[in-house]
């Protein structure tokens, strides 16, 4: 299924103003925010954290296949897509991320 495709079946994000990553050691690793260009990313990203409770190996691996056709472009062209290259790093790392959301 495409990407756009699969966003429709996430949940909203209205409420949300943007997410931030904390890395294992507690530091803020990434804001995403809920703006034009990053809105998908956000809608993946907090998807995941409601079924995984963090962005975990396994949230990562669903992550990459809500990405769809992003993804195999992220591979293809690494830093094209930091919210993609940041889960491909959680899989091949196994470190995650706990996420923080910032109400709108």
């Amino acid at each position: 299924m495409a990407f756009a495709d699969n966003l429709k079946q996430l949940p909203s994000i209205d409420h949300i103003s943007e997410l931030q990553l904390i890395d294992p050691d507690g530091n803020l690793s990434a804001t995403v925010p809920n703006a034009p260009g990053k809105a998908g990313s956000v809608k993946v990203y907090h998807a995941l954290f409601a079924k995984y409770g963090s962005i975990n190996v396994a949230a990562a691996e669903e992550g990459l296949q809500l990405f769809a056709e992003h993804t195999e472009d992220a591979k293809a062209r690494p830093g094209a897509h930091p919210n993609i290259d940041r889960l491909l790093e959680v899989i091949a790392s196994g470190k995650g991320y706990d996420v923080t959301v910032i109400e709108a």
